[in-house]
């Protein structure tokens, strides 16, 4: 079979934070594709403005440089396991993958988990060893820890056989040797090792039409955009093509533009050939995984895998005192439709309805993608609530399963003892333990996903901010049972609407920590804090001092108030229960009872307890 010399295409594939992103920088300024006025920032491919706070990329992206004549398609795919369901589709477009390796961590479980899903795909890696200027950098053990991940994975000869380039993406060096003294400033070594390495495509332009879409893009101008590979044939703009959905239905629609991509745009063009990696618009209701055909040959490729969901939570509608406040959109109408508008671009979350017209059951590949979901949803301006999430059980073979997560964690050996107790209480196994002899130690583990939920402050705490913790989803597996993973302390829960009070907050100090500042408007119901004791506790916070004619000199000056407990929008829907919600508006993130009366509350609680005993 003739092959397309013209052209490769690469995902590049890495655990988070490993430098894949910062790498694909690094290539396109080395290539010379971009024009000289264009100016490269530090993460120019994460574009979205949570991509650039948090460090990490979410959403698939697609860049090409020329090198030497070749067109090098290059896609830049997102290392955490939330978003695997863009891995997969990715891993569908290319030829080939370059797996990105920080120099000194080595491999870790987003990397197993990306590595996984390349070789399911056939695809042989080329293995980028990253940060090898650092000070503790290992590039030889790191590749050892690579072959030995192959090997475990069950890849082939083929793929056993890979080539290495060590690089310096954040210098923008690179080389073919592990020693950091022989590091050029060039990219120039992945740029060769993809020509000489990554198979080029087949050249079967003259047989009939397929093209498969792998991502979506929304614009509104041109309505839904479907982005995806020529797998075979060629494809014009104007021309008639059938897209068979899913279902197996077909329809004919006309091309009306196509797009390639060169450096930072999309580039308008008349025709794609095989191989090619494209945009095409035009045709309403695309979907991913769907196929375009010629109309005489209507060939479906088969259709994309993509990974269930393992996480779910309610989102509802603000019935807070203060809903209205701070929102520009509050209604369920609004939120049901944004919710569906997501549902255009991210094929790994689901949305459903419920008794209530005001909720809405949202279902994805675990908290970071959900919490995503809800920090873009409270930046325009919506305003709603969540409730605490949890884990989707399977019934598999009348078997009922649940999601266990691989936990990899990396600590300091004063503190393993903790660690381990702790994840044994939230009925995680052990599957291995190395002693890097420097101190540390680096444990795995097999563990419910509902036993992660709230694990990472606890985390922390253990370790005194000194550990680190990575997890990825493993597989289903037959149920433990029993309650795991639930929050060990209660909450303070003001009674009354007001202001809090510094007089207030000093007497309930010594109650458990406060979440909140002096000042801070409340109402009855919210939670303020977290109590020392496994009970809720309801609090007067609003308290005034009262007023007597004895002044003390020395006393309002000595007395400090404790630094209010900041949380994250991630730390507050871990730290959640299941009589709570969380509410979301574009100014603030607010912890509430469900049932927001006290004398409700605690008729709730006596219902529930004679429930259990009987």
């Amino acid at each position: 079979m003739t092959k397309r010399e013209d052209i490769r295409n690469i995902a590049i594939i890495a655990h988070v934070d490993h430098g894949k992103t910062t790498l694909v920088n690094e290539l396109l300024k080395g290539s010379g594709t971009l024009a000289t006025h264009t100016e490269v920032g530090e993460r120019v491919m994460d574009s979205d403005d949570l991509e650039k706070e948090r460090g990490i990329t979410i959403l698939s992206k697609n860049t090409a440089v020329d090198y030497k004549g070749t067109r090098i398609n290059i896609l830049d795919t997102p290392g955490h396991a939330d978003f695997g369901g863009e891995v997969e589709r990715i891993l569908k477009m290319v030829d080939g993958v370059i797996l990105v390796v920080d120099a000194y961590e080595g491999t870790m479980p987003q990397t197993r988990f990306v590595l996984q899903k390349a070789l399911e795909e056939g695809l042989a890696p080329l293995v980028v060893v990253n940060k090898i200027d650092r000070p503790q950098a290992q590039p030889e053990k790191v590749v050892d820890d690579v072959l030995e991940l192959l090997l475990d994975l069950g890849a082939s000869d083929e793929q056993l056989d890979f080539p290495v380039v060590y690089t310096s993406a954040v210098n923008g060096t690179s080389s073919d040797s592990p020693d950091p003294a022989d590091q050029e400033a060039t990219m120039d070594y992945v740029f060769d090792a993809v020509l000489d390495h990554i198979p080029a495509p087949e050249d079967n332009r003259e047989e009939p039409l397929q093209f498969q879409v792998s991502l979506l893009d929304y614009n509104l101008y041109v309505g839904r955009v479907g982005i995806g590979r020529v797998f075979r044939g060629t494809i014009r703009v104007g021309d008639t093509v059938s897209v068979i959905q899913a279902d197996d239905e077909v329809h004919n629609h006309r091309v009306t533009s196509l797009y390639g991509f060169l450096g930072l745009e999309r580039v308008p063009i008349e025709e794609a050939q095989a191989g090619d990696l494209i945009a095409v618009s035009g045709i309403d209701d695309i979907y991913v995984g769907e196929t375009l055909t010629d109309p005489n040959h209507q060939e479906a490729l088969p259709g994309l895998h993509i990974d269930e969901p393992t996480l779910q939570m309610e989102f509802l509608t603000n019935t807070s005192p203060f809903a209205g406040r701070e929102g520009n959109y509050m209604t369920s109408r609004v939120l049901h439709e944004r919710l569906m508008e997501e549902l255009q671009t991210d094929v790994s979350l689901r949305v459903e309805k419920t008794d209530s017209a005001d909720a809405f059951v949202v279902s994805g590949r675990g908290e970071l993608h959900l919490s995503i979901l809800i920090e873009n949803l409270r930046r325009e301006g919506n305003e709603f609530q969540v409730s605490r999430p949890q884990v989707i059980m399977r019934e598999i073979d009348g078997v009922l399963q649940e999601p266990f997560e691989r936990v990899q964690i990396d600590v300091p050996e004063e503190y393993m003892g903790a660690v381990m107790e702790a994840l044994g209480e939230r009925r995680g196994e052990m599957l291995d333990m190395q002693n890097s002899g420097t101190g540390h130690v680096r444990i795995t583990f097999l563990v419910p996903a509902r036993g992660l939920i709230g694990f990472s402050t606890e985390f922390l705490s253990l370790t005194s901010g000194y550990g680190i913790m990575n997890h990825t989803f493993e597989r289903y597996q037959p149920s433990v049972g029993g309650e795991i993973g639930r929050r060990r302390h209660g909450t303070l829960v003001s009674m009354d609407t007001g202001t809090a009070t510094t007089y207030s907050i000093l007497n309930l100090e010594d109650r458990g920590t406060i979440f909140i500042k002096p000042g801070t408007e409340v109402y009855g119901g919210m939670i303020v804090g977290e109590n020392n004791r496994e009970e809720d506790l309801t609090v007067n916070i609003t308290r005034q001092k009262a007023a007597t004619n004895i002044r003390s000199a020395t006393k309002d000056q000595t007395t400090v108030i404790k630094e209010a407990r900041k949380m994250t929008l991630e730390e507050f829907l871990q730290f959640m229960d299941d009589d709570e919600y969380c509410e979301i508006t574009p100014e603030s993130i607010r912890l509430r009872k469900k049932i927001l009366d006290q004398g409700e509350r605690e008729r709730a609680a006596r219902h529930a307890a004679r429930k259990v005993e009987k």
